[in-house]
């Protein structure tokens, strides 16, 4: 049941060879882009959906919902690959880098000693490249078949115990003692996806600080995602700050809602939508509303470059239409002016997603816009005003 691959203490945080600053030494702002690792298959996955089963099988089989609906969204440059392939994650970290991203946030999955999806994170380690940088967010969530709306069936229970967060607050140590991870004041940034969900939270967050110290590694800094407590500050739960997490559904008026209502039907007439069954609303307007949402309480915002998860809702799916590249570099010109007043070091913003493919939000290239998104990031970040980053 244990997988921790905890080999030895942590070693010391090396510094790059010089010519290799592992980030840029000029930002406009820190863009950091969640990355999903299923896109290679896993046992579990064989046994839960079928034998060969990876993000890619929702995707392809998603079918379009109404005239004019892209689906399903296809890969570009990189065509269908496979994590497993050291060329694919090279070529993804030459690319991000060039349109100006600073790093990719791992998605990181633990129940209790026990990893899924951990092999790209585990080669990236392991082999040194590429030399990129990167941090993790802990998904601390139960694996269930949400996605064909049976939620009562748990596949994989997310547990959680004292002796779980010191063994997990090993294996994060070793982790932020790589060269290439991305810190806070040189504090290994850690995004916590669920803090509300754990039932001794303050207890947690302080067994992964104070290992950390013990073990020669600074304490993290501890990011919380208010994705499922929007507008909750995650400090009550002993993190150092909150991510305003994007999208955020709770501000679109009737998302939660099942579809049918009058409103849906207005809503989708003036969207082109001939239909009121069918969850849709106006990108655009959608990131007006979120922004507007967004918390009083100190935080780092998240933004979105489209959300459509047909592939894995079918008709029950939340649809943003119009999410294109143009629309994208308005949204995060916003965003990016809202943090344009802090020090270089907190002028974050993460990016929602580098290639959650079956949610309709890849920044990598698809065949419907290209690079489009890609240069959205990098001209926008050339309007802004640069400052040095501290090494």
């Amino acid at each position: 049941m244990n997988d921790t691959s905890i080999i030895s203490e942590p070693k010391p945080r090396a510094t790059m060879a010089s010519g290799e600053t592992p980030r840029r030494a000029v930002l406009s702002a820190r863009l950091i882009a969640y990355y999903l690792p299923q896109f290679h298959p896993i046992p579990e996955n064989d046994a839960w959906w079928g034998k060969g089963f990876t993000e890619w099988t929702n995707v392809t089989k998603a079918k379009p919902l109404f005239r004019g609906h892209h689906q399903p969204q296809l890969p570009g440059d990189l065509g269908f690959y496979d994590l497993r392939v050291p060329e694919i994650r090279e070529a993804q970290a030459a690319m991000a880098r060039h349109y100006g991203i600073e790093g990719f946030c791992y998605w990181h999955y633990w129940f209790n000693g026990k990893r899924l999806l951990n092999r790209p994170l585990d080669e990236v380690m392991r082999s040194g490249q590429p030399n990129f940088p990167f941090c993790i967010g802990w998904a601390n969530e139960s694996w269930t078949r949400r996605w064909t709306g049976e939620e009562k069936e748990v596949l994989l229970q997310q547990t959680y115990s004292p002796e779980d967060n010191l063994a997990h607050a090993r294996w994060l140590a070793q982790t932020f003692s790589d060269p290439r991870y991305i810190c806070v004041d040189g504090r290994p940034l850690f995004i916590l996806y669920r803090a509300s969900s754990l039932p001794e939270a303050r207890r947690t967050t302080d067994t992964f600080r104070a290992e950390c110290v013990r073990l020669g590694v600074p304490e993290p800094y501890i990011v919380g995602r208010d994705t499922h407590d929007p507008g909750s500050d995650m400090r009550e739960y002993g993190c150092d700050i909150t991510e305003a997490s994007s999208p955020n559904f709770s501000a679109l008026p009737g998302a939660f809602h099942p579809p049918g209502r009058l409103s849906d039907w207005k809503r989708n007439f003036q969207l082109g939508i001939m239909t009121g069954n069918i969850k849709a609303f106006d990108y655009e307007q959608a990131c007006q509303l979120m922004e507007r949402a967004r918390p009083a309480h100190p935080h780092i915002p998240g933004f979105f470059c489209g959300w459509d998860n047909t592939a894995r809702r079918g008709r029950k799916a939340i649809v943003l239409t119009g999410s294109t590249p143009d629309a994208f570099a308005r949204g995060l010109r916003v965003v990016l002016k809202s943090v344009s007043d802090r020090s270089p070091e907190h002028r974050i913003v993460f990016l929602n997603a580098w290639n959650e493919w079956a949610e309709g939000m890849c920044l990598e290239p698809g065949q419907l816009h290209g690079h489009g998104f890609l240069e959205a990031v990098k001209a926008e970040l050339g309007r802004g005003d640069k400052s040095p980053i501290p090494a």
